[in-house]
């Protein structure tokens, strides 16, 4: 077997064990959305892209047709994140949203590979300030955003793509979740 795929079987048996609270999290999400909350995602360069793909899958579909539900992606408006970076740092980027959209008992799901990202970091200090629940998947713990949010999965590998591949799996199981749910 190629080494890459070696990595990623390796991380993909470590976390087999979050299954039950990557479900549990669907399930949560699921009640969320269909009472009308939110769910917001946040995340940078690939992290980010994965955020995304989470929101579309919530907003279009996963597997089945259903009602669209309101999740978005804190990185896809270049012109909030811009302005906001300008006057008030890069760091703020996410936390400032997190404010402006969140309400309490929304979601906010922070994808890190390090668990120590600055903006993403400030983004779950600013959704436990403000009553929104924060769920993270990162790399290897202890990390500060693991520590800081309600619930996390951290991935054990030491590959930035390796995390990140485990993370999209992640997702798409969230996204099966709460199609099962609702």
């Amino acid at each position: 077997m190629d080494a890459h795929l070696r990595k990623l079987r390796t991380a993909l048996t470590q976390v087999d064990d979050h299954a039950v609270t990557i479900r549990a999290w669907g399930g949560k999400l699921a009640g969320v959305l269909s009472a009308g909350g939110r769910l917001l995602a946040c995340g940078n360069g690939g992290s980010a892209a994965e955020a995304q793909h989470l929101t579309a899958e919530l907003v279009g579909r996963f597997r089945a047709d259903r009602q669209p539900y309101a999740a978005i992606p804190l990185h896809a408006d270049s012109s909030s994140m811009t302005a906001i970076a300008n006057d008030f740092g890069a760091d703020e980027v996410y936390a400032r949203q997190v404010r402006a959209h969140g309400r309490p008992g929304d979601v906010l799901v922070c994808l890190s590979t390090s668990g120590g990202s600055a903006n993403v970091v400030a983004a779950a200090r600013a959704a436990l300030e403000h009553g929104i629940l924060a769920w993270a998947l990162t790399g290897p713990a202890p990390n500060p955003l693991a520590g800081l949010c309600d619930e996390t999965v951290a991935v054990p590998a030491d590959d930035t793509a390796t995390v990140q591949e485990v993370h999209l799996a992640l997702i798409h199981m969230l996204c099966d979740a709460v199609e099962e749910a609702l």
